[in-house]
């Protein structure tokens, strides 16, 4: 059983018999032409209670290199949180297609950044002296790497201090969904409301087979977009294969029900795990991944019993659910660990 990632999981048969469907419908125009992705422009627009210009690509990490190439100059500064999945597992990416930016990454509890550590490394920033890179951006994560959520208030407080710098604020969605049925707000509340000015609106992790959405609130930001989507190769000729999947993620709310399952079953997990004797949560349970501290014997020993996670920090695990983990296997691994912990004592 496999808890590594929800990158583990298969395509949910919507989104597989929509890329069948967008097969057989005869000759297509190409290079995003096509009705589908007009469709899918269309139903984010109404999504986010916004006009907004819609890209599909290919990866998380080509939406968020992409979308900060627009927001920030090479000798900008893109401030995030140091353990921000565009600091730490894109491969310089971000700084590949800004031309040079740096990333500026920033401590913070539970994966979040704060205001005020925000306002105070920007008042030391430099704004206007050529010897230092010049404050560009601020992109935040959504769920966070440490599986907590940022509220619509604490987006807001953010994006103030980043207002207060004339920085545009990013938002790096790949489990946007997640965050938000964990929240019961609206997309509208949680990004442009709140001052969030472009999305990568993630579908990959949560039932798509390869798609994701940059999606650019204030349209005047897009302009250069579409030509660095070309330059990067990310201009799928066949663009359609990925609207199809965007427009079936969409449809009847279905990119809402995947997340809202795979959330269940970390919270049926880390419930599960929690009732062991010397486990603690690391971080607050708020979307799909969970990070426990658990006994030594107890790791070691569902890794001999084919468990599947990543050991993260010392005795800190990590474990990712998805949309379509089954609850026996969820039962199983409480049961195991149970067994595990009591054979320790």
């Amino acid at each position: 059983m496999n808890f590594t990632s929800d990158n583990v999981s298969g395509a949910a048969p919507e989104i597989l018999e929509a890329l069948i469907a967008a097969s057989s419908s005869g000759p297509t125009p190409s290079y995003g032409a096509d009705p589908l992705t007009a469709r899918v422009t269309e139903k984010i627009s109404a999504l986010f209670e916004r006009d907004a210009v819609v890209f599909p690509v290919a990866t998380g990490s080509a939406a968020n290199a992409l979308a900060l190439a627009t927001l920030a100059p090479p000798y900008g500064a893109i401030y995030c949180h140091e353990m921000a999945h565009v600091n730490t597992d894109e491969c310089g990416a971000p700084e590949m297609f800004t031309g040079g930016a740096k990333l500026v990454g920033l401590p913070g509890a539970g994966g979040k950044l704060t205001p005020g550590l925000l306002r105070a490394t920007l008042e030391k920033a430099g704004v206007g002296v050529v010897h230092s890179v010049q404050p560009a951006a601020l992109t935040l994560t959504q769920a966070t790497e440490s599986g907590t959520v940022y509220t619509p208030d604490e987006v807001a407080a953010l994006a103030e201090v980043a207002r207060g710098y004339d920085l545009p604020v990013h938002m790096d969605g790949a489990r946007f969904a997640n965050a938000l049925v964990r929240l019961g707000c609206s997309p509208a509340e949680l990004t442009w409301k709140a001052g969030v000015d472009v999305l990568s609106f993630g579908a990959t992790k949560n039932g798509a087979l390869a798609a994701e959405a940059v999606v650019f609130f204030r349209p005047e930001l897009a302009d250069s977009f579409a030509f660095r989507r070309k330059r990067a190769g990310h201009l799928f000729s066949k663009m359609r294969f990925l609207s199809a999947q965007l427009d079936a993620y969409l449809t009847d709310d279905l990119w809402l029900r995947l997340a809202r399952y795979a959330n269940a079953m970390a919270d049926r997990l880390a419930a599960g795990l929690t009732a062991i004797p010397g486990a603690r949560l690391r971080d607050p349970v708020e979307a799909n991944e969970i990070f426990i501290d658990l006994p030594e014997p107890v790791i070691a020993g569902l890794e001999q019993r084919g468990y599947a996670f990543y050991r993260w920090d010392g005795t800190v695990i990590r474990l990712v659910t998805a949309w379509n983990t089954e609850a026996g296997d969820i039962d199983r691994m409480i049961a195991d660990a149970r067994e595990l912990s009591a054979a320790t004592r």
